[in-house]
């Protein structure tokens, strides 16, 4: 992730929310991947569907988050995973 591309989703961040705010993170992963997404909510529920497939696996979760950073932290965190798509 360049910082170029950081500032300006933190700041598309900040004009559509106000922190704190229930924020969702959606992603899709390889089948046999989404423990590891899961591992970033530990304290979250979270919901999986498989692609029709078998392939991926779609992973969404809802967090109250206090900040813009804080989001771009767990996306960055989750920029780790290996064949991870972020919606």
């Amino acid at each position: 992730m360049d910082q170029q591309w950081l500032d300006n989703f933190r700041n598309n961040l900040d004009q559509h929310y106000t922190w704190p705010s229930l924020y969702i993170f959606k992603f899709i992963v390889p089948t046999g991947k989404e423990g590891e997404v899961r591992q970033l909510f530990p304290l979250h529920t979270v919901t999986e569907k498989l692609s029709s497939h078998g392939k991926y696996i779609s992973v969404t979760a809802q967090m109250m988050m206090p900040s813009s950073d804080a989001v771009i932290e767990v996306y960055i965190k989750a920029s780790q995973i290996e064949g991870i798509v972020a919606l």
